[in-house]
């Protein structure tokens, strides 16, 4: 597996990050998912790069504070300036090697130049057989993506 596309974040869960049902909040659950998934697409594409979107953002199991926590970001499929980045989230007792999966998405980068233009980014080629079905799924998400920006303009007026 190339490991150019990877990055992984692991810290602990803490107390400021819990909401009021004492479970980590999931708004603070996407601002790391949103990081990790920012330093993979700037490693990948060396530029400064900017979120597009968050396909199918799913919250599987709450994240209890104290918690070891695993962010995987990783590179699935590129196109032209884009780069569609598959995220898991795990958690676990830090005194054990056992974690669960707790989150899991696509989001979209772009790379841009330094006046803010879409600049052209490194081509992703899969090379493992999962690798292969997880951009399938990342093309099937983007395509899903536009339809969903076409349904919103054409039969709701929002632009």
């Amino acid at each position: 597996m190339n490991k150019n596309n990877i990055v992984e974040f692991c810290f602990l869960a803490e107390p400021t990050d819990v909401n009021f049902g004492g479970k980590v909040h999931g708004g603070m659950v996407m601002k790391w998912i949103d990081q990790a998934s920012y330093a993979c697409a700037a490693q990948w594409s060396k530029r400064y790069c900017v979120t597009v979107s968050a396909n199918g953002i799913r919250f599987i199991r709450p994240i209890l504070v104290g918690q070891m926590i695993s962010i995987n970001a990783r590179i699935v499929h590129t196109g032209k300036t884009s780069m569609h980045i598959y995220v898991v989230v795990r958690a676990g007792d830090p005194k054990e090697s056992k974690t669960v999966v707790t989150n899991r998405c696509f989001i979209t980068f772009m790379a841009i130049d330094e006046s803010g233009y879409p600049i052209k980014v490194p081509v992703f080629i899969p090379e493992s057989q999962e690798d292969k079905l997880l951009e399938e799924v990342a093309e099937e998400a983007k395509n899903f993506a536009k339809a969903l920006d076409k349904d919103f303009e054409t039969k709701l007026g929002w632009k």
